[in-house]
């Protein structure tokens, strides 16, 4: 049994990985850091509560930590962990420059300790569908490939505040770290990019917008994220030289794990038929539609896989430059942003790492 510490019970740690860890066999959700309240242990009766780093780090008897802490302090936190001899998963984005996450690889590969980015919306179920269409191919050859995540959201928040700290990045680190991940999950490094940083909302004081360019050899992709789209959006679509792909709606897991502390539904990740996107095809010059049956998402396989991982079985389900490329990707839309230019991606000081 691994046992599991988590550093920060907000929403990352209370919607996504409290539930998560609880609902995979061979992990063991054992502690939880909070600097004054009780929540998790609530939430999780027998969670052992501690009040700060210092105090769970002395728990010799965690193999693993968590950490689900605002963004501009994972950094730090994760260093410390990773200094301690132990492995950490950590909540994107790992860090808020690449600079960051190569040094946070080096620290783990200094101690012999895994580090595993948490990008756990490569198991959403749309990414899944739009990944087994782009293997099947029925669009033919993929010209445009567009992936959004617009929002109505035009009031100030009231709480979870540090996200409009500009020191975190904004929504460009935040749904921007998920996009871009799966952009390049998918395609691989681009060879240029351009991009528009915006601030659309009178009170906001970090980016609450974008749009990303991605160019690579005979197609394009674009990134974007807005909140003062009514209604949103297409989640995802793709043009290609057969036909379109159109998505709209979102994985339906956050909203249900919203709601629980472990994950018991047989159908789990399973989108309603009404959520389907369509295809439309051109077969001899007439136009065929027709819904498509989604790949259930499971969240759960992240944490499954890093199990694995850490018995010495398999690889990290997610590796550590991986997430130094999307931090790289997203300094450079920074740097497009403010130039007006695009930017040719050099890719040559990607760090190295032996711990996979």
């Amino acid at each position: 049994m691994i046992r599991v510490g988590l550093v920060g019970f907000g929403m990352a740690g209370r919607v996504f990985h409290g539930p998560l860890v609880s609902s995979v066999a061979g992990l063991e959700l054992a502690a939880v850091t909070e600097r004054s309240s009780n929540q998790a242990a609530e939430r999780y009766p027998g969670i052992t509560t501690y009040r700060s780093l210092d105090e769970m780090l002395a728990a010799s008897s965690l193999d693993l930590f968590v950490v689900a802490t605002p963004s501009g302090s994972h950094f730090e936190v994760a260093g410390r962990i990773l200094r301690a001899g132990k492995h950490v998963v950590v909540d994107k984005p790992v860090a808020v420059a690449s600079a960051e996450v190569a040094e946070l690889i080096g620290i783990a590969e200094e101690n012999h300790v895994l580090l595993a980015p948490f990008q756990n919306r490569r198991w959403d179920s749309d990414f899944l569908t739009v990944q087994r269409l782009l293997l099947e191919g029925p669009l033919g050859r993929l010209v445009h490939f567009e992936s959004r995540f617009d929002r109505w959201r035009p009031l100030a928040p009231t709480n979870r505040l540090w996200k409009e700290d500009p020191a975190n990045g904004g929504v460009l680190l935040d749904l921007g770290t998920h996009i871009a991940d799966q952009a390049l999950a998918l395609f691989g490094k681009p060879e240029a990019l351009s991009a528009d940083l915006l601030c659309e909302r009178e009170w906001a004081r970090a980016n609450d917008g974008f749009e990303i360019r991605l160019r690579y050899p005979g197609f394009h992709v674009v990134l974007g994220a807005n909140s003062l789209s009514l209604p949103a959006g297409p989640r995802f679509h793709l043009r290609g030289s057969s036909g379109n792909y159109w998505k709209y709606g979102l994985d339906p897991q956050e909203a249900a794990l919203n709601r629980i502390t472990r994950i018991q539904d047989p159908a789990w990740g399973h989108e309603p038929q009404s959520d389907w996107g369509t295809l439309r095809v051109d077969i001899g010059g007439g136009t065929v539609t027709r819904p498509v049956e989604p790949v259930p998402g499971d969240y759960r396989l992240y944490y499954a896989a890093l199990r694995d991982a850490l018995l010495g079985k398999s690889s990290l389900p997610v590796a550590p430059v991986e997430a130094w490329r999307t931090a790289r990707l997203l300094e450079w839309a920074v740097e497009s942003s403010e130039s007006r230019r695009e930017i040719l991606c050099d890719w040559t000081s990607e760090p190295k790492s032996s711990v996979l």
